[in-house]
């Protein structure tokens, strides 16, 4: 029952139940890659679309299956022998908003005191 419920209203953790009727109405699957996320089309329209395997992220998408995900190749990665380049980056998780965030030194969260600059404010204080 949680489950189900988790379906119709939660997005975000995976796919709802109105995405996995289309898929199972409409969906042909053409592969996934190794993050686990699985790729479909519908033949008539050509929609493509995306099941993540964990939370919906879009930035997990390996470079090979966003260009056929954005429809700049006509091939998917699963039908080709598709090697990545060295300069594409592997999948790197956001971790804004958790203790792992980037924190520049003099940042207000991060430890210590920031460096005084030269266009530093200095408050009024009434003589």
């Amino acid at each position: 029952m949680k489950q189900l419920i988790a379906e119709l209203f939660i997005w975000w953790h995976g796919q709802t139940l109105g995405m996995r009727v289309k898929t199972w109405l409409k969906g042909h699957y053409l592969g996934s890659d190794d993050a686990g996320n699985r790729y479909y089309v519908d033949k008539k329209t050509d929609r493509r679309w995306v099941l993540y395997n964990g939370p919906a992220e879009a930035s997990a998408i390996p470079a090979g299956w966003h260009g056929w995900m954005h429809h700049r190749v006509d091939t998917p990665p699963s039908e080709e022998h598709y090697q990545a380049r060295v300069w594409e980056k592997g999948h790197k998780q956001n971790l804004t908003g958790t203790a792992g965030a980037y924190r520049p030194e003099g940042s207000l969260l991060s430890k210590g005191e920031r460096p005084r600059v030269s266009g530093d404010y200095d408050a009024w204080s009434p003589e």
